[in-house]
């Protein structure tokens, strides 16, 4: 766990209410979009084919599917609470996600000072420019979200016109890279993160085997869910195995 200098001053500054203003502002925004993006779903899933029965069933796999990654992004927020305080963590972790990235940005940030994220170099100055670099690395996500979407839904209308089979294929195709792309990058850490990767994939493989045969739709709605669990419980154990160091 990260844990930052009972020297440092700045945690009051990280805390202050203004901070925690904005911070409740932003979540604001995000559960206003969410009901927005719901509501819009249901108003128009007839013109997609889709009836009221399959929108429910879709977010309710939704929301089962965003368990097991939103319980590990809380389980890094809460290790980065005693570092950056609670508002920053709500906004930057909550937002984005990515504690990794966040990480790396203010310690980046931090380096440039000549100071190191979590000692008694850690000072407010240091602080408030760490929490700008992890502003603006995460704008720079938005940002390109905001700008690339339009060309991107431009360049889907020019594909449906020339072969509508390829906007069946390229979204479930550049779906399936990007797990592929993040799971074969855990692969080289180590022996535990290998067996994470072997235990929920085999879940996900029963469950799925299992809803086809027994005709079971809601077990396809918790795979992800179990397959998560299943990862993270085989990952516990592992790792007090003694399998946590990477292969030499």
């Amino acid at each position: 766990m990260v844990t930052a200098s009972a020297a440092a001053d700045y945690l009051p500054l990280a805390n202050a209410p203004v901070l925690w203003i904005l911070a409740m502002a932003v979540m604001g925004v995000v559960v206003l979009q969410s009901l927005i993006y719901m509501n819009a779903v249901r108003k128009n899933a007839e013109s997609a084919g889709m009836t009221q029965a399959e929108v429910t069933t879709a977010f309710r796999a939704g929301g089962v599917a965003a368990i097991g990654p939103s319980l590990a992004v809380v389980l890094v927020a809460v290790a980065l609470l005693p570092l950056f305080g609670t508002p920053p963590v709500i906004v930057r972790v909550g937002l984005i996600g990515s504690a990794a990235t966040e990480v790396a940005s203010a310690s980046i940030a931090a380096g440039t000072m000549g100071a190191n994220l979590g000692d008694e170099t850690f000072t407010r100055g240091v602080f408030i420019v760490a929490l700008m670099a992890m502003s603006l690395s995460g704008a720079g996500w938005m940002l390109s979200t905001l700008i690339l979407t339009p060309i991107f839904k431009r360049s889907s209308h020019k594909l449906e016109k020339v072969n509508p089979a390829l906007m069946s294929i390229i979204p479930g195709a550049a779906l399936l890279a990007a797990f592929a792309a993040l799971t074969f990058r855990e692969i080289p850490k180590s022996p535990t993160h290998i067996i994470a990767i072997v235990a929920s994939a085999v879940v996900m493989s029963i469950c799925l085997f299992l809803a086809h045969t027994l005709r079971q739709s809601w077990l396809k709605e918790w795979a992800l869910g179990i397959s998560v669990l299943a990862g993270l419980i085989a990952a516990y154990f592992a790792h007090y195995a003694g399998l946590g160091v990477a292969p030499s």
